[in-house]
């Protein structure tokens, strides 16, 4: 049958049907198809095979985490063994706020658990970040209950807390670290690097609600840090900071400092600090009390550097033992100041200067020696300079040029003013009279060889004799009587100077002592530093002394060091114990 249209046209023979289209046209819309699917197949290749970090990325992101593994801090521990500082493990409980739906009563018993603010967990679980810390370093126990809950996306892994056995007896020592494990003061921040470790990290798959179902694998594991072993003794430190505590008590003092140096090694024993403060406790550690007074704080040392200005005119053959020096009549001027003694005297020996303490005989023998020589030994023997014991914030004090001194300055400093040191400094600079006129290096950790890199500043002979006033000076008619130790020799001196407050000295005082012993053989050096005391006694030798003869005696016990006391040799005064001298030479 055939259908005709509106015009009478078959409808097998409409002119539509009829018309051709060009060949070429069907060949370029199959060639275009062709190529779509062409790019398509290739940016599947390039993705799927080529380059697929991207996609499996973040395909990995929905079900895997790489998760840190936190490394062990290196153990603190003294010279024998003792631990001053350890990590012990606790828990950091964290978030992944994109995983984490919590009901209104499980968020309430999330911030019980971690004893945190309702409003504080909220916001941060409404955090834009992938990962967060709700609290970190949590006990172990509290971890366990919040485990327990199986609240999604909230995880926990292991860190380390540091611990203080010792507490506040070795916290100028051994410092302390931050929440993040990193070492803020003391020895936790001078070895920094030693005792960090470096963290590891494992790759684990979490299902839909967040919570890890399997673990895929240790990626990098974790490298503890080492451990440190001090040259301090735990032992030792005790006698110092105890002493040192109760002298400051005792003398309504606003702080103190004490240092014990082993003489033949130059580790360092004993440093202790008044006030002090608990390094397990980090809520309030801010102020005074984390100074380091014995080598951040400097200070006038007065009259024991007495010492080193006589031992460099002995060096020099200026003056001998029993030279005799006019002290009478108690001052001397120099230009528009006048240098008194405390005690007038008359006619003393170079011993009887340092014995007596005389300012007066001190700054006449300074006069025979020039600024760049007094100036030579100063820096010799360790003043104005670091120790270089990498112990943070150590001060390296204040010793003006020579060719700036005055001759009343150079006087001055004859006997410790004009001049700042840090404590450390000080007991290090006494160890050329308690060895044979040489200076050591320091040691904050133990050293299991001698040290090297000695200093030669005077001759044994110079330091011997120098040795042998300081034992005058503990004697009955010297200055320090106090600084005495029954059974044994003690050889010392005193050191009483005004402190510096506005560029003008004001009636405060810091009293000192500093000594070693046994003075035939000397082992111990032993530096006291007593700050503003402020009861009925200010002078080294009543404020000091006696904290030094607590600890040098109690340290020289503990080393089992055997006693020397059946030589008197400081009852000698008109001769030289040393070598021997006989009579006087006046000048």
């Amino acid at each position: 049958m055939n259908f005709k249209g509106a015009q009478g046209h078959r409808f097998a023979e409409s002119p539509v049907l009829k018309l051709r289209l060009p060949a070429w046209r069907s060949r370029l819309m199959a060639l275009l198809i062709l190529s779509c699917f062409a790019v398509l197949i290739g940016r599947s290749f390039y993705l799927q095979v080529l380059n697929n970090d991207f996609l499996q990325e973040k395909g990995e992101s929905r079900y895997r985490r790489d998760l840190e593994i936190s490394a062990s801090r290196g153990r603190i521990a003294d010279r024998n063994g003792d631990v001053l500082a350890i990590s012990t493990p606790m828990k950091s409980v964290w978030a992944i706020p994109a995983d984490t739906r919590l009901l209104p009563e499980q968020a309430k018993l999330l911030a019980r658990l971690l004893e945190m603010d309702t409003k504080d967990l909220s916001r941060k679980l409404a955090s834009d970040k992938s990962f967060v810390f709700l609290k970190r370093q949590v006990p172990p126990d509290v971890g366990e209950r919040v485990a327990t809950q199986k609240l999604p996306g909230i995880g926990q892994n292991t860190e380390y807390r540091r611990y203080y056995p010792s507490g506040e007896m070795t916290a100028h020592v051994v410092g302390f670290t931050g929440v993040d494990d990193k070492g803020l003061e003391g020895v936790e921040l001078a070895f920094q690097g030693l005792l960090l470790g470096h963290s590891g990290s494992r790759s684990v798959i979490k299902d839909r609600r967040g919570q890890i179902v399997e673990d895929v694998g240790s990626i990098k594991p974790p490298q503890d840090g080492k451990d440190i072993r001090l040259a301090l003794d735990a032992k030792i430190q005790y006698l110092a900071y105890s002493q040192l505590k109760q002298a400051v008590t005792d003398n309504k003092a606003k702080a103190g400092g004490a240092v014990v140096i082993d003489v033949t090694t130059g580790e360092i024993l004993a440093l202790a600090n008044w006030p002090t403060y608990n390094p397990n406790n980090r809520e309030h550690l801010s102020g005074a009390q984390l100074r380091n007074r014995a080598l951040t704080d400097t200070f006038e040392p007065g009259s024991t550097l007495k010492p080193f200005t006589i031992a460099q005119a002995l060096e020099s053959g200026k003056v001998r033992f029993n030279t005799i020096i006019n002290c009478a009549p108690g001052k001397m001027t120099i230009g528009s100041a006048t240098i008194s003694d405390a005690h007038p005297h008359g006619a003393l020996t170079v011993a009887q200067v340092i014995q007596k303490s005389s300012n007066v005989g001190a700054a006449k023998i300074a006069a025979m020696l020039s600024a760049q020589q007094m100036w030579g030994m100063f820096d010799a023997v360790g003043f104005g300079t670091l120790s270089h014991l990498g112990f943070p914030g150590e001060v390296s004090g204040r010793l003006r040029p020579w060719k700036t001194w005055r001759p009343i300055e150079q006087a001055t400093m004859s006997y410790g003013h004009g001049i700042s040191v840090s404590l450390l400094q000080l007991a290090r600079a006494y160890s050329v009279f308690a060895r044979d006129g040489d200076l050591i290096p320091l040691s904050m950790t133990r050293l299991d060889a001698p040290p090297v890199g000695s200093t030669a500043v005077f001759s044994p002979q110079t330091a011997h004799e120098v040795r042998a006033m300081l034992e005058m000076a503990v004697q009955a008619e010297g200055t320090a009587p106090k600084a005495q130790i029954p059974g044994y020799r003690v050889a010392g001196k005193t050191g009483t100077a005004y402190k510096l407050e506005g560029g003008q000295y004001a009636r405060k005082y810091v009293a000192s002592f500093v000594g070693f012993a046994p003075a035939s053989d000397p082992r111990l050096i032993v530096a006291i530093m007593i700050d503003e005391p402020g009861g009925a006694q200010h002078y080294g030798g009543d404020v000091a002394g006696p904290v030094f003869a607590g600890v040098m005696g109690g340290a020289l016990r503990t080393l089992g060091i055997p006693q020397d006391a059946v030589l008197q040799v400081a009852q000698h005064a008109s001769g030289d114990p040393a070598k021997g001298h006989g009579g006087m030479e006046k000048l």
